[in-house]
């Protein structure tokens, strides 16, 4: 008796721990909420001044989250059941009049929360992910992305500043960073990426684009990024599949870069002997229009004092707003902490000139310590 328990208990708890993992089957919860609807049944005859027939809707709602649409089914049929006894029991037939204990109102509330909980749960079974797990992985894949766009530890005498703001306030962004130390941590290579469309309907792409890349980056001389990564949104053929992207390589010791660009915005440099900001502009089209493309760098160096900005179009240009008119008011917010450094300026710039913006907007700064 004592092995055969011990068996029912192991048995039990690996039921239980692999049904709250999104791997087991649901009959343990569909047992609990079966044994629920005829408790709330003999509540509701008994005492029906503290139990309301429409208590039924709190099995009904639990099962739309819990099970799935086949034993969603048996559940709907118990309560039905357990409806009908209660409005049998308290002298009354469905309909019944007003006033009675079980009302139109009540079947047609309890039917509605069973019409959206079969919904709910034919939603999570065409996507096969639990509702006990959906939450838990949105939340890792955007912090997948935010972990992908930190950049490496730099070395003395230089610092960096990167924010990111997605559209409406969402949790997942369609521009995203992947940087490396590469050439044994000589060399700083950063990609900023803006792919089409915003917000969610981007962020599905990002985390796939941000993956690629970052195994792209550093496995490729310089110069063949950006051909190998337009091959690769080529070769996934989406409706709304190009993107634009710029990639800085970047000597640290130096202060030597390439900047390469595929239709990106222009980045902007900080000469701290004259104070004035210089558009680096280098020439490529669009990734995923077309085959065979090429890029062309533009060099520069940066000397003490000197800034690096890149930036996506969200953080320039509106509906209302032309790219060099915004590129105007961001140059000159970011006059203001040349004389204070730019710690903490990334953030402070984007609520400065693109506060309310209904699109995606990244910022990043590389400043080279005078």
């Amino acid at each position: 008796m004592h092995k055969t328990m011990h068996r029912a208990r192991t048995a039990l708890r690996k039921s239980a721990v692999d049904y709250f993992r999104g791997d087991g089957s649901d009959w343990l919860a569909l047992v609990g909420l079966m044994l629920t609807v005829p408790a709330l049944a003999c509540g509701t005859v008994a005492m029906p001044e503290w139990c309301s027939p429409a208590a039924l809707v709190l099995p009904i709602v639990a099962g739309g989250l819990l099970l799935r649409p086949a034993s969603l089914l048996g559940l709907y049929a118990a309560s039905a059941v357990a409806l009908l006894v209660e409005s049998v029991q308290l002298g009354q037939d469905i309909p019944g009049p007003a006033g009675a204990a079980v009302t139109p109102g009540t079947v047609l509330v309890v039917a509605a929360c069973g019409f959206f909980g079969l919904l709910i749960a034919q939603f999570r079974a065409r996507v096969g992910v639990p509702w006990r797990r959906g939450g838990t992985m949105l939340f890792d894949l955007r912090e997948r992305i935010r972990v992908q766009s930190a950049l490496p530890r730099l070395p003395r005498g230089w610092h960096h500043e990167m924010a990111l703001r997605p559209a409406g306030g969402q949790s997942f962004s369609g521009d995203f960073v992947v940087a490396a130390r590469t050439n044994g941590g000589r060399t700083l290579e950063v990609v900023l990426t803006d792919v089409s469309g915003k917000g969610m309907d981007a962020g599905s792409r990002a985390l796939l684009l941000s993956g690629a890349f970052g195994g792209l980056l550093g496995s490729l001389p310089p110069h063949g990024f950006l051909p190998a990564a337009n091959g690769y949104l080529l070769r996934q053929d989406w409706d709304e599949g190009f993107a634009t992207s710029v990639h800085l390589v970047l000597d640290l010791d130096s202060g030597d870069y390439e900047l390469l660009s595929a239709g990106h915005l222009p980045a902007l440099q900080l000469n701290a002997g004259s104070g004035r900001w210089e558009e680096k502009v280098a020439e490529g089209p669009l990734l995923g229009v077309y085959d065979a493309a090429e890029f062309h760098p533009v060099k520069g160096t940066l000397r003490p004092g000197d800034v690096l900005m890149l930036f996506t179009d969200g953080l320039v240009e509106t509906s209302d707003r032309e790219i060099s008119e915004g590129i105007d008011r961001l140059t000159g917010e970011a006059d203001r902490y040349v004389a204070s450094g730019f710690e903490g300026a990334a953030w402070h710039l984007i609520e400065a000139v693109a506060k309310d913006v209904n699109d995606d907007r990244a910022l990043l700064l590389l400043c080279r310590e005078g």
